[in-house]
């Protein structure tokens, strides 16, 4: 049963982690589409907050054991090549 309430805190944590990404990734598709261009200072400004903030939370969570450092790692690594590629897609417009 202890095992079980476990795995159920570490698929939340995930999960939890994964709609933060995802929020990010809308957020910066907004501001990208109707507020600012990738050059502009406000963009980077509010990307590097919000990957800072994303990359603490995952820090926090794998210190807890709720999430492997690896794929804590992953997520952060497939939201970056996601920004990436939607940075590129814009400049190229």
């Amino acid at each position: 049963m202890a095992s079980e309430i476990k795995m159920d805190h570490r698929e939340k944590a995930y999960s939890l982690l994964k709609i933060d990404a995802e929020k990010i990734l809308r957020l910066i598709k907004v501001q990208m589409d109707n507020l600012t261009m990738p050059q502009c200072p406000l963009y980077e400004e509010v990307l590097d907050t919000q990957m800072f903030g994303l990359s603490r939370e995952i820090d926090f969570a794998v210190r807890l054991g709720l999430v492997d450092e690896k794929d804590g790692k992953e997520l952060l690594d497939s939201l970056e090549r996601e920004l990436t590629a939607l940075h590129d897609a814009s400049t190229k417009k």
